[in-house]
């Protein structure tokens, strides 16, 4: 099974934390479906690989993708269907602006097909929305979450944000509170990301703001994961939390190195080891597809080493590191060479479980996986150079695992949503994400 990220570039405010790729030309958006349309029918030519096999999982991100007309998206969905094999049970997941829908848009988008909706909430205090240049208020929001229920929505994700400048314990609690009386299937809490390059940032270099400190930070996350768990919400990655049965299946392809095709523009995929990445300019994007070309603009083949890097970080980072898939692919008998390592952070009060199949953080070891992701890979990197030598290690630095830009950047639509100075409370929004 394959997931499928379809990049929707289009906002009707870029809010000033967001670094993903949007603009503000709604103008453009049914030239932009007739492209995108266009670029699914030129994979089974020109990249054959990508539509081999059936795709279990199909996430609309941006950008709003909640700004497409329903009418849009039956379209789409046609061009998809042409040239896709789907799985009888996808999950199909649209991110949704709450100030861009009513109860008769997310009617029509369940009819189409949609079967979970995310919703950019962020916050429920109306100046920690006027501070993120959100369009909705806290009622929008809510409302819209109401709606997403009355329109047969059974499975439905609030994003959320913290360590915003201003935001106090008690205000992120009371945001938590009526988010749980909303009772969503799943919550993605993010604490902010300082995006160089961003207007936000630069009132940062500019003085006008600051972080939060990493006091307050900790304990926002802590608050999140403390109450969450306490509903019954399963801590699943670090900053992901579902009610049993609502996991994200989309974000767990990417934490687990599945592969997962990628269509619009900035958007990236990853198929038979190789990574690859599409034009990030709209108007290019357009150019290339009305000459018959596909939109990528770079691609890379990772090696085993650059494999293991990741499967260790991501695994640490989601539902855990499964010892017989690492044995298998890469030769490692971890659960017994790295037993003392694992001992330690288990007297430590860091593991959720610990098995031979298994290893799996706790909410404490999550604020920690930075940390813990360093240790692991060092000494896998020792492991990895007795056992197959320096040569199948090229180019590659140790700890590159750690490079978040490189290995979570390239996860399509993950919102990377916390300051470089926190721990592993920096996270890659596949989530996907908590910024649209």
């Amino acid at each position: 099974m394959r997931g499928l990220y379809i990049h929707i570039p289009f906002c009707q405010h870029k809010c000033s934390y967001c670094d993903f790729y949007a603009v503000e030309r709604l103008e453009m958006v049914e030239l932009f479906v007739e492209a995108l349309c266009r670029e699914v029918a030129l994979l089974p030519e020109n990249f054959p690989e990508a539509v081999q096999e059936p795709i279990g999982t199909l996430y609309f991100g941006g950008g709003t993708p909640s700004l497409l007309a329903p009418h849009q998206l039956e379209r789409i969905l046609a061009a998809l269907q042409r040239v896709f094999r789907f799985e009888s049970k996808l999950e199909w997941t649209l991110e949704c602006n709450p100030g861009t829908v009513d109860r008769q848009r997310l009617q029509a988008y369940r009819a189409v097909g949609v079967n979970r909706i995310s919703f950019g909430v962020q916050s429920l205090a109306d100046d920690e929305l006027r501070f993120l240049e959100r369009l909705h208020s806290a009622e929008d929001a809510c409302q819209a979450v109401e709606w997403a229920f009355q329109a047969g929505f059974d499975n439905v994700n609030v994003d959320l944000m913290f360590a915003l400048p201003g935001q106090t314990l008690l205000s992120w609690q009371r945001t938590l509170e009526r988010v749980r009386a909303l009772a969503p299937q799943h919550i993605s809490a993010y604490s902010l990301i300082w995006e160089p390059g961003t207007p936000l940032y630069r009132r940062w270099q500019q003085g006008q703001i600051a972080p939060v400190s990493e006091e307050l930070e900790s304990a926002q996350y802590e608050l999140a994961a403390s109450l969450l768990e306490q509903d019954g919400y399963v801590h699943y990655e670090v900053s992901n939390f579902a009610q049993p049965g609502y996991v994200c299946r989309h974000n767990l392809l990417y934490w687990h190195g599945e592969q997962y095709v990628a269509l619009g523009p900035a958007a990236h995929g990853y198929v038979n080891g190789r990574r690859y990445w599409n034009v990030r300019n709209l108007r290019r994007y357009l150019e290339l597809l009305r000459q018959g070309k596909l939109p990528i603009a770079g691609s890379e083949q990772l090696s085993a080493y650059q494999r293991l890097e990741e499967v260790l970080f991501l695994g640490l980072r989601s539902d855990g590191l499964r010892f017989e898939s690492i044995r298998r692919e890469f030769g490692l008998e971890l659960e017994r060479e790295a037993q003392e390592l694992f001992q330690r952070w288990d007297e430590a009060g860091l593991l959720r479980l610990w098995t031979p199949e298994r290893l799996w953080l706790n909410s404490r070891g999550y604020a920690l996986c930075d940390e813990l992701a360093a240790e692991l890979v060092v000494f896998a990197e020792r492991l990895w150079k007795r056992r197959y030598g320096t040569d199948s290690m090229p180019g590659v630095l140790p700890l590159r695992v750690l490079d978040e830009e490189a290995v979570l950047g390239a996860l399509p639509g993950y919102a990377q949503a916390v300051d470089s100075s926190s721990s592993c409370t920096r996270m890659p929004s596949l989530p996907r994400g908590g910024h649209k």
